[in-house]
């Protein structure tokens, strides 16, 4: 072993170590060794900010976005709906919520998929007195395996392309994982419709940040168009399609007011509605319902053209200037150029019009405006915005567009018309054209961290091949093997990527594990395509803790799960995907040649 190889191992070494220890975050450990790496000379000074320009970097970060955007058009909503009142029992929602995450995994980025389902999904689970327990876990782990389909399902496939390219000059296609990544699916979906009996059926969620904030009820004030296209409609059918949470407080029609309109009451062109229900539910109605706010078209005050429409949640102070006001005596348009959507007041139901309600002290509103004048406009009405959270009232949903962006983006690919990076950039940048998701949102959908630690990492985790490090320890695996037979090698290959990234993260395990693994094939005299693809297996498939991956992460809270829980469900499934994807993997890529 020469002295840069030493070098490189130790770094690793203590990456390694740092992150099993967890003092610190990822990200800071993964800078932290870049650094280091150039300063003992294992990362030429000329390489050391490679990773932030590769490919993978873009593609994951690309993905993000076009998932985010994808969630927000409601289109997943609006397929599942007509099935949702019909699942009544665990034995019914596991496998469609399973399937339907596992499914979006395949196409769009697999954390994005679970964002996307999980709000449905817990919404049926507290209609149907389901504890979030039995649904939210295989949901995670169908994201997973679901993600092992594509080359933009999940981290691993990426970085395992990006691999695979340094060293033999070709990177994995979008579907060169499909043959065995369907196998793995089909077969971990079958367990998980059934294994999640498996699981605690008593935990209780953690609270989220969102539930902290939650305040009573919003009332807001919305208006049928005079171009409305539903029809005859009644005020029970607003109240079918908020699910039962979104009451109609009051009609007001020709300057006529009904306080609580009977549920058979029709709905005309021009009729001013009152409607009180959680933001979320709120929205939901009034862009199926095609409403829209009395006065969010208004054009709110911007400082620049470029300004883009935001819309917060504040409490009225004690010293603000609308205690005791109105918005239409405050004038707030006017003067503040500030649209009032919504006020939620615990214990107290208006009838009246949303601009003459006199607000109080602990009052909280919903407020529309530019976003460089909103900070002013809260400072002056002596307004404390509440902790930022996304709240979308009235807000215009593509449907149809994001869908379409993300399959021509699929079909390009596909054809190999364009590479998957421009492919993904430039879906992104259709999104946030056509409106689908604004700029301050798809900043916000960009996995900092994540970003960080994989760009980080991809030189640091270099240095063990350029020093000829990776060739060194795979011969002395080689050794090991040599002789035996040959799945052997591949499985002892995927078990380590298994092993090592519930603690090291999956990013950081295929960009150490993968060159050893194909080092390893061309030792033996095997084909490097099987083990590189063991490795982003094996990687892909955390199902043992809630740290190793973000899926895992997201559940946790919401499925008041224990650490211990996901062993229970993830252990006999991590056996399942080892064995058959052994065999599936040396079946489509054949280890000799």
């Amino acid at each position: 072993m020469t002295l840069q190889q030493g070098l490189a191992f130790g770094l690793i070494g203590i990456t390694i170590v740092c992150f099993i220890w967890g003092r610190w975050r990822y990200d800071v450990i993964a800078l932290g060794a870049l650094l280091a790496g150039v300063i003992i000379g294992v990362i030429p000074a000329e390489e050391a900010f490679s990773g932030f320009s590769n490919d993978v970097t873009v593609i994951i970060a690309c993905a993000l976005v076009v998932s985010a955007a994808f969630a927000r058009s409601g289109i997943v909503e609006s397929i599942l709906r007509p099935i949702l009142p019909r699942l009544t029992s665990p034995s019914t929602q596991v496998p469609l919520f399973t399937a339907a995450v596992t499914i979006l995994s395949m196409v769009t980025k697999n954390v994005g998929a679970l964002a996307i389902m999980m709000p449905i999904a817990l919404q049926v689970a507290r209609r149907t007195n389901t504890s979030p327990s039995a649904l939210l876990m295989p949901m995670a782990f169908g994201s997973l395996i679901g993600g092992t389909v594509t080359l933009v399902g999940t981290s691993p496939n990426i970085l395992v392309s990006e691999v695979r390219q340094q060293i033999l000059g070709q990177p994995f296609g979008m579907y060169d994982y499909a043959p065995v990544g369907l196998g793995i699916t089909a077969l971990g979906f079958v367990f998980l419709c059934f294994g999640y009996r498996l699981l605690p059926r008593a935990r209780v969620a953690a609270e989220t940040l969102d539930a902290a904030i939650d305040t009573a009820p919003y009332f807001t004030e919305v208006e049928v168009p005079e171009d409305w296209v539903l029809g005859k409609r009644a005020v029970r059918d607003l109240h079918a399609m908020g699910g039962g949470e979104v009451t109609v407080m009051a009609l007001l029609r020709r300057g006529q007011r009904r306080s609580a309109p009977h549920p058979n009451t029709g709905l005309r062109p021009g009729d001013v509605l009152l409607l009180e229900g959680d933001h979320q539910a709120l929205d939901d109605v009034i862009a199926r319902a095609k409403l829209k706010m009395t006065r969010s078209d208004r054009p709110v005050a911007m400082e620049e053209p470029t300004e883009e429409v935001r819309v917060v949640e504040a409490v009225v102070g004690a010293d603000s200037m609308l205690a005791g006001r109105s918005a239409q005596q405050e004038d707030l348009y006017g003067q503040h150029g500030v649209n009032l959507l919504a006020v939620s007041r615990s214990g107290y139901r208006s009838t009246r019009e949303l601009n003459t309600v006199r607000l109080r002290s602990g009052d909280v509103v919903v407020l529309q405006g530019g976003e460089r004048t909103l900070p002013g406009a809260l400072k002056t009405l002596g307004l404390l915005p509440l902790a930022e959270r996304a709240v979308r009232l009235g807000g215009i949903r593509h449907r149809i567009l994001p869908a379409a962006i993300l399959l021509t983006a699929m079909v390009l690919v596909a054809f190999r018309v364009a590479p998957v990076a421009i492919a993904f950039f430039g879906a992104a940048v259709a999104m946030v054209m056509i409106g689908a998701i604004r700029m301050r949102e798809a900043y916000s959908a960009l996995d900092g961290p994540v970003l960080v630690l994989i760009a980080a990492l991809i030189p640091v985790s270099d240095a063990i091949r350029a020093t000829g490090g990776a060739d060194l320890l795979a011969g002395g695996l080689a050794e090991v093997f040599r002789g035996q037979a040959p799945l052997l090698a591949l499985a002892a290959v995927m078990m380590a990527a298994m092993a090592a990234t519930p603690f090291l993260n999956n990013a950081a395990t295929v960009l150490i594990v993968a060159p050893i693994g194909a080092a390893l094939a061309r030792l033996l005299g095997l084909n490097p395509d099987p083990f590189l693809m063991a490795v982003a297996l094996g990687a892909a498939c955390d199902f043992l803790t809630p740290i190793g991956h973000q899926c895992n992460t997201l559940v946790m809270g919401p499925g008041g799960y224990r650490f211990g829980d996901y062993a229970r469900l993830g252990a006999p499934l991590s056996l399942l995907v080892l064995v058959a994807g052994t065999l599936l993997i040396a079946q489509v890529w054949p280890l000799q040649g």
